[in-house]
């Protein structure tokens, strides 16, 4: 039987509370799913140092942002500039990146770790984490005072945010959610930058 899988969202907080927040959860692996696994604002989560300390604490740490992560290279999951998720969900390699979380569920407690404090605005949850459930895992979400959420009730408050909670004539809880997964993909789902601004940070270098 498989390990419940958890999210996680690093946010503002100092890298010894999100530890003791996995810990008391029981988490002992994360699987980063940042596709770029860095943090000028929390630089104590940047990979190295992160992984590092993740392993004094006796935790796995293992990257899967180029399986997992939001911001793709794969070009023809781009519709005018941003990222479809409905596209990248069909990637052998997104595919790929869910066969090893599965397969580690086995053996572990992991969280799909990202930087937003809050699921409904983060690919972890929007994404990865309505793919995982797809396949029957049980997915929760570590909200940001420690608690958990389980993926179905945080599907639930973006049904309502969205305003899509009211009875429909012709529409079923089922598509309501497909709906709601749609639209939230489409608000927070990455946008490649004006290719002027890509020039001129490559021709600047990176900002110091």
């Amino acid at each position: 039987m498989k390990n419940p899988l958890f999210t996680i969202g690093y946010s503002n907080h100092s890298l010894d509370d999100f530890i003791a927040m996995l810990r008391g959860n029981s988490v002992n692996a994360v699987a980063d799913v940042r596709s770029q696994p860095h943090s000028k604002m929390n630089p104590e989560f940047s990979r190295s140092l992160l992984e590092n300390k993740l392993k004094r604490a006796n935790i796995a740490y293992a990257f899967l942002g180029q399986e997992l992560g939001a911001r793709t290279f794969d070009r023809s999951c781009y519709v005018n500039g941003k990222v479809r998720y409905d596209r990248l969900a069909k990637t052998p390699l997104f595919q790929k990146g869910l066969d090893r979380v599965e397969r580690g569920a086995n053996e572990h407690r992991i969280a799909l770790m990202c930087a937003e404090k809050e699921p409904l605005t983060c690919h972890r949850c929007i994404l990865v984490s309505r793919h995982l459930d797809d396949r029957g895992m049980k997915v929760r979400h570590i909200l940001p005072n420690g608690t958990t959420e389980e993926h179905h009730a945080s599907m639930a408050r973006l049904i309502t945010m969205l305003g899509l909670a009211a009875p429909h004539m012709f529409r079923g809880e089922k598509e309501s959610l497909s709906i709601a997964y749609e639209i939230q993909g489409e608000k927070i789902a990455y946008e490649r930058p004006p290719i002027e601004s890509r020039e001129h940070a490559y021709i600047s270098g990176p900002p110091r």
